[in-house]
């Protein structure tokens, strides 16, 4: 029998009702798979102009003709995939608003046109968000308990509590999720949409695994004292939700502009992806000095390289900073160096003509180039520079700081910022003694954790509130693209790849090389003198 809930909110007739259950048993569809086949019905259901609430048997059998008409169509070009219709650019400034709504539980679509200067109320909105966000899958979370986090004395089991609930309570051990923050008094405190509590680290010799900033939020478990401070026993970011679990909840949510998909569209482009392009590439750089004489050795040689192997990348991702070193306002010879080094680029990609037809370009600006703005998202490099470029390469993107791609099933975010340095400048609490590699990896489960590329205060790092949104991470992506100077790295968490280019320039000409049928990344090495390592 059909489920009416599951045809979102129409309503069935009898008669629709019956001609379902028909396609069904004619169709030979097992138990396992009716949802499916009923969510697939739907979704083409509500792509007609004319579908009613209370669902035509007209509009139905309409649909159901399209589905055998394709089913019966020629099956060699139905096999035929072209990474070019299923490649999307997303601009920070272009993504829909979505709020998380308390009463609804459930989120909203602004209606409300974003502006550059922002709003107070929309600062306290980017805030609320960020905390909703979390916390609903905190609350979600079936292992969530406070036993799961290091703790001394882990002989109560607590449940999560507000600051609110702490006034009168002195003696008790209480679980507290919140915005680690300084009050004005420069006291480090936990504040929640109720109030404020000022934390005493001295009890906690280590924290749990992770950074933890200004402006992060954290699950605190602690004693509360008669001087109105909760002595800490235990801090953790809170419980990384799936892709697959967010996506389930949330598919009908349009997060990126580009139309929602369901899970099955999502594992049917899945599987084609990885089988019928296996060899597909996305190169990604980063700080591509192009003041720097060497940066066009490197750049010359990897379009060398792509043509002697006859291996053009689909995409080409590279991310500022463009120059080495700042450049003064107002220093007329600095910018039109700028410029000629971009007119440079043009003319040498140009010259590989094979490359520059069919590889999409992507331009992400560093801390250090010159756009539109300075806090984040920041704005495209800015045209009067990038004009040759323009010209001269037909598949060329000027991307916003951070951007994403959607390709197929997966999303793809690329963020430009020297992220590991500004997160150590402002740990707060117990800082970890941990080895490097343990610091690639705190920071990675730090974002994903924290479902934001920025988990800090504006005060240390200003955000366009109207598009906090822009940086945030859930649903989880499919890979995070963090372009730093740090060193390189890669690494996959809870079913996220994140990797790290690294510089272009070193002891020798180094990038990344993500491959989506895999949805992992490979480090290329192309030396200056010696052999490639590819």
């Amino acid at each position: 029998m059909c489920d009416k809930e599951l045809l979102s909110s129409h309503s069935l007739g009898p008669e629709a009702l019956e001609y379902l259950e028909d396609i069904l048993d004619s169709h030979e569809i097992p138990d396992h798979d009716v949802e499916y086949a009923i969510e697939w019905i739907a979704k083409e259901y509500n792509k007609q102009d004319d579908a009613p609430m209370k669902v035509s048997l007209e509009v139905l059998k309409r649909v159901y003709e399209v589905f055998q008409n394709a089913d019966n169509g020629d099956d060699e070009g139905a096999d035929v995939v072209d990474p070019e219709s299923h490649l999307f650019y997303i601009d920070a400034f272009s993504m829909p608003l979505w709020n998380w709504s308390q009463e609804k539980s459930a989120f909203e679509q602004s209606s409300s046109i974003p502006t550059v200067s922002g709003s107070a109320d929309s600062r306290v909105m980017a805030m609320r968000n960020r905390l909703n966000v979390i916390k609903q899958t905190v609350l979600r979370n079936d292992h969530f308990s406070p036993s799961t986090l290091p703790s001394r004395d882990r002989e109560h089991l607590l449940t999560l509590r507000s600051t609110k609930q702490l006034l009168g309570r002195a003696g008790e051990r209480f679980l507290l999720f919140g915005m680690l923050a300084h009050s004005k008094e420069g006291k480090l405190c936990l504040e929640d949409e109720d109030g404020r509590v000022e934390l005493d680290f001295s009890q906690l010799d280590q924290p749990s695994e992770g950074l933890f900033t200004e402006g992060c939020f954290a699950l605190i478990e602690g004693d509360y004292t008669e001087d109105a401070t909760l002595v800490v026993i235990a801090i953790g970011h809170p419980p990384c939700e799936s892709r697959d679990t967010a996506r389930s909840i949330y598919g009908h949510v349009d997060f990126l502009g580009q139309g929602a998909t369901t899970l099955l569209e999502d594992a049917q482009l899945s599987e084609r992806v990885r089988v019928d392009l296996a060899d597909l590439r996305f190169f990604v750089l980063s700080d591509v000095w192009l003041d720097m004489p060497e940066t066009f050795i490197g750049i010359r040689k990897m379009f060398d390289h792509c043509v002697e192997n006859v291996f053009i990348p689909k995409v080409i991702v590279l991310c500022g900073n463009f120059t080495s070193h700042g450049i003064a306002q107002g220093n007329s010879r600095e910018i039109r160096r700028y410029q000629e080094s971009f007119d440079a680029l043009a003319d040498l990609t140009s010259s590989y003509p094979a490359i520059a037809r069919y590889t999409h370009f992507v331009f992400v600006p560093g801390p250090l180039d010159i756009t539109a703005n300075s806090v984040l998202p920041r704005r495209p490099l800015l045209s009067t520079f990038v004009s040759r470029l323009k010209s001269r390469v037909p598949k060329v993107h000027f991307a916003t700081n951070p951007c994403r791609l959607k390709f197929f099933d997966q999303e793809i975010v690329i963020f430009r910022e020297d992220l590991m340095a500004r997160m150590l400048r402002n740990l707060v609490g117990v800082k970890p003694d941990v080895r490097n590699d343990d610091l690639k990896r705190y920071l990675v489960q730090t974002l994903l954790d924290q479902s934001h590329l920025v988990p800090l205060t504006t005060s240390i790092q200003p955000v366009l509130s109207d598009y906090d949104h822009a940086l945030r991470l859930y649903p989880l992506p499919t890979t995070v693209v963090l372009a730093d100077r740090y060193d390189r790295y890669q690494m996959t968490y809870e079913g996220c790849h994140v990797f790290n280019p690294g510089s272009f320039i070193g002891n020798s000409f180094g990038f990344s090389a993500y491959i989506p049928s895999r949805r992992e990344s490979e480090e290329c090495v192309l030396g200056m003198h010696g052999e490639d390592e590819y």
